[in-house]
């Protein structure tokens, strides 16, 4: 792998746990609002899938080795076995999808970038709302009023912003010659 998309899965890391702490604490749920999966969803438009994957390992790596990355500033391997540890796993298969679905569609416009950002969002609740009811025994009720109900209209905005940002970051880069970092 060139040292470009190196470089660039490198600071994808890096700005998923910047946007990590940006987290806001719910009181009726285990489950915290946060910004983290606005670097995931980017990192699955701009880099594709298979550095879009390396770049999650990394992250889930980094912080299960217990550097502080993920929400309020926590890690440990308990983040990823705990209640909302699912949430995290769900970035692996939501990056994959998300890559293979802008390699297969290719193209800078928004509509098309938005709509690759839906089914990762699906697979993150997926993935968190089976680990959080399994760990907490809740029920699918529960599940759904705890775990992805309250976080369904921010996650809404965080999908039109990801577009936003990588048409824009897309055409950008294009511009100025760099778009071989992408997928």
């Amino acid at each position: 792998m060139p040292l470009s998309k190196l470089t660039a899965c490198a600071m994808f890391v890096a700005l998923i746990a910047v946007l990590a702490q940006i987290a806001i604490p719910l009181p009726f749920s285990p489950v915290p609002f946060t910004g983290q999966v606005v670097g995931v969803l980017l990192a699955g438009t701009l880099l594709g899938p298979r550095s879009g994957l390396l770049t999650i390992t990394a992250y889930l790596l980094l912080g299960a080795a217990g550097a502080p990355v993920f929400s309020l500033a926590r890690g440990g391997i308990y983040m990823l076995t705990g209640p909302t540890g699912g949430y995290l796993w769900g970035f692996i298969p939501a990056v994959l999808i998300t890559g293979l679905l802008m390699k297969k569609f290719q193209t800078t416009r928004y509509r098309y970038n938005a709509a690759a950002l839906f089914p990762a969002i699906f697979i993150i609740y997926l993935s968190g709302a089976l680990q959080l009811g399994c760990l907490m025994q809740y029920s699918i009720k529960q599940v759904l009023l705890v775990g992805v109900l309250p976080f369904i209209p921010f996650d809404i905005i965080k999908i039109f912003l990801a577009a936003a940002l990588s048409v824009q970051i897309k055409k950008s880069l294009q511009h100025n010659g760099l778009g071989h970092i992408l997928n």
